[in-house]
This record gives C-alpha cells, sequence and structure tokens, in this order.
C-alpha cells in the first residue's frame, strides 16, 4: 500500500515547524527520522492532511554538555548515540541501549525525539530514559515546557505532546558509583521487545529506579522493589511486585516481565 494523500512542508527552523503543525489545526504529524511513521503512513493507519519534516531543523540535532546533565536535540539518531558521536553521562547505559535497538539501518536514520514521540509501549528509549530520570523539552504555540519523562507518555502510542514538538531530551548524569542494568526479551534480534528490564542506582544522588516496559502502555516504576535493592533476584518476590504494579497480565507475561526485571538488576550488580 501507499500512504493517503498529504500535503508536505519542510520548514527550516523550529518556528516555522511549531508554525506548520499548528496550523493544520490538529490533522498534522511530525516526521522525524521517518521509521516509525514511515510504515504507518504506507498502511494508512496514519492519515495526516500534513507531514511537516524535520530535518532541516538544524537545532534539533545539537547536543549541548550541561555538566549536570546532557541535552540531547530532538533529532539526535540512535546510530549517534551508539557511536560514541555525543556524550554518554550514563556510563555507557544509553551508548548500550542504542547500539540493540532494531538494526544498523533503522538506528541510523531513527532518532530519539521521534521514537519518544511515537510512544510505542514496546521502544528502548521509553523505558530507558524512564529509569534514568529524564526530562523533555517541548515547543509549540504557547512557548516552551519542560515535562518529566514519568509523565509524558499518556497510554500507548499517545503523549503529553498535544500539538507541540518535542525538540530535546535531558539526561542527567550518573555519577562513577552509579550502577545500572538493561535487559530486554525477544523473539528474535531486532524485533519489538516482549518484555523489558532497567535499573538505575546512584548512590552519589540518592537515587534509585527500577522501570517494567514493554506493557502494552506506560512504563511501570517498580517503587518497592527499588527500595529493596539490592535485591537477591529470586522469581517469586519479583513476580509478586509485577503481579501489585503492573496491568494485568497472563501467566506467560508475567514470567516474561519477571525474568527482565531481574536479569536486569543482575547485571546492575554483576561487579
Amino acid at each position: 500500500m501507499k500512504p493517503a494523500p498529504f500535503d508536505y512542508v519542510r520548514p527550516p527552523d523550529l518556528a516555522g515547524a511549531v508554525a506548520a503543525l499548528a496550523g493544520a489545526a490538529g490533522a498534522g504529524r511530525v516526521l522525524a527520522g521517518g521509521q516509525s511513521l514511515g510504515p504507518m503512513l504506507n498502511l494508512r493507519l496514519a492519515r495526516p492532511a500534513l507531514l511537516v519534516d524535520l530535518r532541516r531543523v538544524g537545532e534539533l540535532r545539537r547536543v549541548e554538555d550541561r555538566g549536570d546533565s546532557v541535552l540531547f536535540g530532538a533529532m539526535t539518531t540512535h546510530a549517534a548515540v551508539e557511536d560514541g558521536a555525543v556524550p554518554d553521562p550514563t556510563n555507557g547505559m544509553m551508548r548500550s541501549v542504542a547500539g540493540d535497538i532494531a538494526y544498523r539501518a533503522v538506528r541510523t536514520r531513527g532518532t530519539i525525539g521521534g521514537s519518544l514521540a511515537h510512544a510505542d509501549p514496546a521502544a528502548d528509549w521509553v523505558t530507558c530514559l524512564t529509569a534514568l530520570g529524564a526530562s523533555l523539552h517541548v515547543g509549540g504555540p504557547d512557548g516552551t515546557r519542560t515535562v518529566p519523562m514519568s509523565g509524558f507518555m499518556t497510554g500507548a502510542f499517545a503523549t503529553a505532546l498535544g500539538e507541540a514538538i518535542l525538540t530535546g531530551v535531558a539526561v542527567p548524569r550518573l555519577s562513577a558509583r552509579a550502577r545500572w542494568g538493561y535487559y530486554k526479551i525477544c523473539r528474535k534480534p531486532g524485533e519489538f521487545a516482549d518484555a523489558i528490564g532497567a535499573v538505575v542506582v546512584d548512590p552519589a544522588r540518592d537515587y534509585r529506579a527500577v522501570v517494567m516496559g514493554a506493557v502494552g502502555g506506560t512504563p511501570v516504576l517498580l517503587d518497592d522493589i527499588a527500595r529493596r535493592l539490592p535485591f537477591d533476584g529470586a522469581p517469586a518476590i519479583a513476580r509478586q511486585d509485577i503481579a501489585a504494579a503492573g496491568p494485568p497480565m497472563d501467566d506467560v507475561d508475567a514470567q516474561l516481565h519477571a525474568v527482565a526485571v531481574e536479569r536486569a538488576i543482575a547485571r546492575a550488580y554483576a561487579s
């Protein structure tokens, strides 16, 4: 299939992109890397009246090291993170996660901002950046605002963006003492995750997070497990917490998510 007809603009700056999207009165979509939106257009699952292409908006590719955090422009590609072309404030967590997203061709064009705005529950950045406590910079007709990652995704393929554009992602810098673990279960490499576990513990900031991803909706923060870290990895304990904190699951899904969380914790405390 081919996309339904739509108008197309490629503005040179963010102000032009915001104005174009606002002028579409809710019928516009933003195109970043196109690795998620492109197939949806071809299958006619998305039928925008206007497509706003961000590829000429250079300010969305800037990466700024702010000392205690790094601000990634929304058009930063997965490959740039994987290859170390941009700073990684997470002691290797972001680089590791980026290198395991889909396939290299997808990582070369796909962007952090595009993945977050698409809000697929099985997407790696959705879970990873929730665990890291990232915050998102958003620009729209009413100006700019900052949204915590934990409140950005409102459901499957739904976000708090409204008619605004995601412009950047601020990721706190982990200390040298910080630990992290990330584990996802897929049917085969490169496919969508069936379950994801992510763990970040930073004693210097008194910060700890355990996140269960790929649950069919927003990532789930497992605060009870996080408070008990370090964790012995007993499967029954993890399953009890998952049953209490997550959405309803059958036994197979509960087991997959329990294993993903346990292995992420094991990786965090492996050394």
